[in-house]
């Protein structure tokens, strides 16, 4: 099995949780990015007009009530003053998520070629051919219509193997 095999049975595998993480990222885009970079937009006008670093930090945490209005930030940032912090802002947490991603498929790729295969198979005989082993009708029950007759000669020696439920 080549490298590429095994990426596409990891990301077949975990197609259901990639939906649910770009769900993820696009929130994190629009509630989070959004108010911060409306607020790192602010925060540096109001340095370069006070000409003090500290002014702008003030700004800075004085507008992050900015997240507690998602709506607005979105109205905003789409503006010209707005619109280069939060592409900045957009970008790098796209980058970081990509990365977080990448992590995840990297983790799990299948070990080795069997990972996730069936052993074995409970269409190991067609056409009656079982019933030269087994019984249809009574026994030790193997299966639906599968019996280990318990006259047979010969072993008949019995591993029962089962999941352990518990609630």
């Amino acid at each position: 099995m080549g490298f590429g095999e095994k990426v596409r049975r990891a990301l077949t595998k975990m197609k259901k949780g990639l939906i649910v993480y770009i769900i993820v990222i696009l929130i994190g885009i629009f509630f989070v990015i959004a108010p911060l970079s409306r607020a790192v937009t602010d925060a540096k006008e109001a340095a370069s007009a006070a000409g003090s670093i500290d002014e702008g930090t003030q700004s800075f945490i004085m507008n992050m009530k900015y997240i507690i209005t998602p709506g607005e930030n979105i109205k905003y940032v789409f503006t010209s003053k707005y619109i280069g912090d939060f592409v900045k802002g957009s970008f790098w947490f796209i980058v970081f998520a990509i990365v977080f991603v990448l992590v995840g498929v990297m983790r799990s790729l299948p070990k080795n070629e069997f990972t996730d295969i069936e052993n074995g198979s409970s269409d190991w005989a067609t056409g009656g051919e079982q019933y030269k082993v087994l019984n249809k009708k009574k026994g030790i029950i193997l299966a639906e219509k599968n019996y280990l007759p318990v006259d047979k000669r010969g072993n008949v020696n019995v591993l029962v193997v089962r999941r352990f439920w518990c609630w």
